[in-house]
């Protein structure tokens, strides 16, 4: 039985520097992001949007808000690792933020309105990395030590696991 919280499965990183072809796959998957999830959410009417996408789960309304925050997060600690000495990073609470008013009840296409120009930025950013970028490393306080070769893993991984919520609702309902 597929698990609605892993449409895609968990993330499960490679723990040894990535490929060249590997990196271009992932940053393939950021690049397609804002399209993909514009494509996902077209035609949805405010009460599909405000509908959970599983049993206790966030609307996909709060799902489109949340990949801006994660999103604007990770490209700010993508930055970071480059440009500065393994740096701290904080986290953030995603879960309160999904339950403000700008993420339960902000119209889509705002937040769409960012995907678009932030991943813009973000793919010309890791298109210009050299390979011993990737190598680069941030201390993050529930991850420890990790590499811009993990985030990369993650955000590859990251864009398509919202697009299954949203995508995956949509099959199950008939939308």
């Amino acid at each position: 039985m597929n698990d609605p919280r892993y449409p895609i499965g968990r993330f499960q990183p490679e723990r040894r520097p990535l490929r060249p072809e590997e990196r271009a796959a992932l940053i393939d998957s950021i690049a397609a992001h804002p399209a993909n999830v514009r494509a996902a959410v077209a035609g949805l009417s405010d009460e599909q949007l405000d509908t959970p996408y599983r049993e206790g789960g966030w609307t996909l309304r709060q799902v489109v808000h949340h990949v801006v925050d994660s999103h604007v997060n990770s490209y700010i600690r993508f930055k970071l690792a480059i440009t500065e000495e393994h740096p701290a990073v904080r986290t953030y609470q995603q879960t309160l933020w999904a339950e403000l008013p700008d993420g339960k009840s902000a119209p889509v296409d705002s937040s769409l309105a960012i995907l678009d120009g932030l991943h813009d930025r973000w793919v010309r950013f890791l298109h210009a990395l050299r390979p011993e970028d990737f190598a680069r490393t941030m201390e993050h306080p529930e991850m420890g030590e990790v590499s811009v070769d993990f985030l990369l893993q993650l955000y590859g991984w990251h864009c398509p696991h919202h697009e299954g919520h949203i995508t995956g609702l949509r099959e199950s309902r008939g939308w």
